[in-house]
């Protein structure tokens, strides 16, 4: 509740903090897509998979909030002009 709703796409960056954070975001979706593949050959509690999606989610909300506690806008991705 203390971010703006999102309106645009968010790229990596701001003050370090948020930028750690979205590291680490990036970090847990690497490995949630290692988890999908390696459930296609094993069997792998689903459960673990929702929690690695979650934590993917709230590294992204603490990179913003991260962002607004420091006084700093996030970095919105801008379409490149024609």
């Amino acid at each position: 509740s203390e971010v703006k709703p999102l309106k645009a796409f968010i790229l990596p960056g701001g003050e370090e903090l948020a930028a750690r954070l979205h590291v680490c975001r990036t970090v847990c979706r690497r490995a949630e897509r290692e988890l999908v593949t390696l459930s296609a050959a094993h069997s792998v509690n689903a459960q673990i998979l929702v929690y690695i999606n979650r934590l993917s989610d709230l590294l992204f909300a603490w990179s913003r909030l991260a962002n607004r506690l420091a006084g700093m806008e996030d970095v919105l991705w801008e379409q490149p002009k024609a």
